[in-house]
């Protein structure tokens, strides 16, 4: 995270990557996006496009590979019938129907709606377009809170840094444990 951290706005690419894999890093791209705009204040809106353009790439990327070859293998991260009742929202709801699910924050699940959208072979324009306008105003909104109260916020997580570490982790071993127990029982959810 220090690492990404200090490769400043192109860190939130490979970032905006993991965010929006199988296995997401639940409000990883939030809190490092709220700390750049805190603590660069001139350029919080050079790292809300970076964050928006990460999240951008690492759902177009899960797009594809749900809607090409890895179909079969991703698709049955979500049942047939999620898949359906997706499906049925995006051609109801449109754009809306994406970039909705892109502005909630975490515990939110965004990833289902991006293998859904390939699976079902959204078109890319739209799901782009959708997504971009999504994650522009959830970052947007991230960003100028980091601008705003960033200095508040960055004394806070000092105070308490064990304690953010402590539920930064245990949200990640929460998603990997619920990713890996949905990979094990694979068939079950295919049927």
């Amino acid at each position: 995270m220090r690492w990404l951290y200090r490769l400043g706005g192109v860190g939130l690419i490979p970032l905006g990557l993991l965010d929006n894999s199988i296995i997401p890093l639940t409000g990883s791209m939030d809190v490092v996006t709220i700390l750049l705009c805190a603590n660069h204040r001139d350029f919080w809106p050079y790292y809300v496009l970076m964050a928006t353009l990460g999240a951008l790439t690492g759902g177009y990327v899960t797009y594809r590979l749900a809607s090409g070859e890895m179909k079969g293998k991703l698709g049955k991260l979500v049942t047939t019938k999620r898949i359906k009742w997706m499906k049925s929202h995006l051609d109801k709801w449109g754009v809306g129907s994406i970039a909705v699910p892109a502005i909630l924050p975490p515990p939110f699940p965004m990833v289902p709606f991006l293998i859904a959208a390939g699976a079902s072979q959204y078109p890319r324009g739209k799901f782009l377009a959708a997504l971009a306008i999504g994650r522009a105003v959830r970052y947007t909104i991230l960003g100028v809170l980091g601008f705003v109260y960033g200095r508040w916020i960055v004394t806070e997580m000092r105070k308490h840094f064990y304690v953010v570490i402590g539920v930064g982790c245990a949200m990640v071993l929460i998603s990997a444990t619920v990713a890996f127990i949905r990979l094990r029982h694979q068939p079950a959810y295919a049927r």
